[in-house]
């Protein structure tokens, strides 16, 4: 089994979920920053997993056209999709939603959220003033939850491994 965790990562949540669920699934697992220059051949993995984070209310432009140029090749592929957010409840749904193509969200083994964080250490001061006036944080703060990683973990390898 091999798979492909392609993620972006503004301030490095995503990243770090990538890395987290990494550990966490069997066979071989590449990750994938897809803002680098370089492009995976998607056809050498089993299941390709795709995760990103919001930003002003939105998922990277990097995301949405990752997706968009290879929706064809996504489609004949186990998938799955990660989103990391500091929303919670129906607004977080909203984003998840908004974040992923719909035929992709319902093609997926499995799609979630993992929480988010706001670190200030790496945002510029644009994005820490917006973050002090509309989120009303001025200090770090993660709701990364390792259960939710681990959840999704435990989905995927028993959706691929033990079911007929």
């Amino acid at each position: 089994m091999q798979t492909l965790i392609a993620y972006m990562s503004r301030h490095g949540c995503a990243k770090k979920s990538a890395k987290a669920l990494r550990q966490r699934l069997p066979g071989i697992v590449d990750l994938h920053n897809i803002k680098s220059i370089s492009q995976p051949n998607l056809a050498m993995y089993d299941l390709i997993i795709i995760g990103g984070s919001i930003h002003a209310g939105k998922i990277q432009n990097q995301v949405c056209h990752f997706c968009e140029d290879h929706l064809e090749m996504l489609l004949h592929k186990k998938l799955a999709l990660f989103l990391c957010c500091m929303e919670t409840g129906e607004k977080a749904e909203e984003q998840l939603r908004n974040a992923f193509p719909e035929v992709l969200r319902q093609h997926a083994m499995t799609v979630d959220i993992f929480g988010g964080e706001f670190d200030f250490s790496k945002m510029n001061f644009i994005e820490k003033y917006f973050v002090r006036k509309i989120a009303r944080v001025n200090k770090n703060v993660s709701t990364l939850s390792s259960k939710k990683i681990d959840d999704f973990a435990r989905k995927l390898t028993a959706e691929l491994f033990f079911t007929d």
